[in-house]
Order: structure tokens, then C-alpha cells, then sequence
């Protein structure tokens, strides 16, 4: 029981400390960080001139209270913004949150396709340039060492190439 527990725990190590998990762990935690100033971005720089421009609308604040009961329908209170909605405790739907939400989204994923975009060209540029490099060294044909590119002699068997 103790050697499979033990195998267990090097096979875990083993996994952990693989150049993959490292990288997977590097990415969701700059993710992370890259999701705040998304969010940031699309909260505090774009939406405030996207909503003056639209008629000083706070998108943050955009949205719909449902009625307490189904017999009250027509009858909808009206607050003055989300947070008094909430405080309230009505129940509401946040289209506007919603909307900053899309555009964050939409932002994230159009960076990360950016992102993914000048990977792929780094590593065709990295296969391009090692296709391009000509071998330095070719196989002897009577031992098969490895011989320098220009020999006319085996080193290790001495025939002739």
C-alpha cells in the first residue's frame, strides 16, 4: 500500500512539475489578471463616452423590474437606479450589465486571437528558418557514425565516401 502510494505521489510530482501544467498554471493566473483590466478598460474608459454619446445613458444602470406578483403586471415600481432596485429587493433584468459584459468579451477574445495570431507567425518564422538550415553533418554508409558533411573519409571505419 505504501509503494502505491508512493508511485502515486512521483507520478504526481512527475505531472506537476511538467513544463505544460506550469505554462497552463502562468496563463490562468495572467488570464486573470487580463480579464480585471479588460473589464476596466470596457467599465471605466469605453462604456462612460459610449453612453454620452447615446444620451448620457449609464449602461450599468439599464434594466427592467418585474413585478412582484403575476396579477401586478401593469403595475411596475420604479426605481432610480440598479442599486436602489436591488436594495430594494426587486427583481430586475440587467441588460445594461449584460452589454458591458458582451463587450468585454468580445474585447478578451479579440485580443487573445491577436495574441494567438503573432504566435503562429513567431513559430513560422522559427520553421522556416530551421528548414532552411543545411545539414552540418551526414551518416557513413559502411558504419553509420556521424561524419562531418564535407568529409571524403570515415573517420571511425576509414572508407571512402
Amino acid at each position: 500500500m505504501i509503494n502505491k502510494v508512493k508511485t502515486w505521489a512521483d507520478e504526481f510530482k512527475a505531472f506537476a512539475v511538467r513544463g505544460n501544467v506550469i505554462d497552463m498554471a502562468v496563463g490562468i493566473i495572467i488570464g486573470a489578471s487580463f480579464g480585471k483590466i479588460v473589464d476596466s478598460l470596457v467599465n471605466d474608459i469605453i462604456m462612460p463616452p459610449l453612453g454620452w454619446i447615446m444620451g448620457k445613458v449609464d449602461f450599468t444602470n439599464l434594466y427592467f423590474t418585474l413585478p412582484t406578483k403575476l396579477d401586478e403586471i401593469g403595475a411596475m415600481p420604479h426605481y432610480d437606479s440598479l442599486e436602489a432596485a436591488k436594495s430594494a429587493g426587486a427583481v430586475t433584468i440587467n441588460y445594461g450589465v449584460f452589454i458591458n459584459t458582451l463587450i468585454s468579451f468580445t474585447m478578451v477574445a479579440f485580443a487573445v486571437f491577436l495574441l494567438i495570431k503573432a504566435i503562429n507567425k513567431l513559430k513560422a518564422a522559427a520553421d522556416k528558418e530551421a528548414a532552411e538550415v543545411a545539414p552540418a553533418t551526414k551518416v557513413c554508409p559502411k558504419c553509420y557514425s556521424e561524419i562531418n558533411i564535407n568529409a571524403t573519409r570515415c573517420p571511425h571505419c576509414t572508407s571512402e565516401i
